[in-house]
């Protein structure tokens, strides 16, 4: 386990307006705003044709091939998100979030990209001084969260 700590800094509501892309949208808000580190919670719906990861073609196999779909119609969506500066400093989201359609229901990573459809509300809260970045792991491939020894392992 790895650990760093930081404090909570300031709290933005945002309110994303129909066709824009996440985590485009997000990552691009965060430079504006000089923030490199938050959590984010999400809610609202999403367009037809919103890409998500929905896990690897084959779990035994590393690095993986991951599995995207296409959401069919809009969904209704519900998430929850971390925002970390990647190996160049840049705010990175690594979101997961739950769909819905009438019966049917789907959860997986937004990174593939998904589309607002007319509502899709953001509520990002900073945190500061963390010694944390997203970094390039050879032996899985993905791209994992670090944490300075210097402010602790266990």
């Amino acid at each position: 386990m790895q650990f760093t700590q930081g404090s909570l800094g300031r709290v933005f509501l945002i309110r994303l307006s129909h066709g824009e892309r996440m985590p485009d949208v997000l990552e691009a808000f965060a430079v504006a705003h000089a923030i490199s580190s938050g959590l984010v919670v999400m809610v609202g719906g999403v367009d037809d044709g919103s890409r998500i990861v929905v896990g690897p073609e084959d779990g035994t196999v590393l690095p993986p091939t991951p599995t995207v779909i296409s959401l069919t119609g809009v969904h209704e969506v519900s998430a929850l998100g971390i925002l970390a500066p990647d190996e160049s400093g840049a705010p990175t989201l690594h979101m997961h979030a739950a769909f819905g359609r009438g019966e049917e229901a789907r959860a997986g990573c937004i990174r593939a990209g998904i589309v607002t459809w007319h509502v899709l509300e953001v509520l990002l809260v900073e945190v500061t001084g963390l010694s944390a970045a997203r970094l390039p792991d050879p032996a899985t491939g993905f791209t994992l969260l670090r944490c300075e020894e210097a402010e602790g392992s266990v």
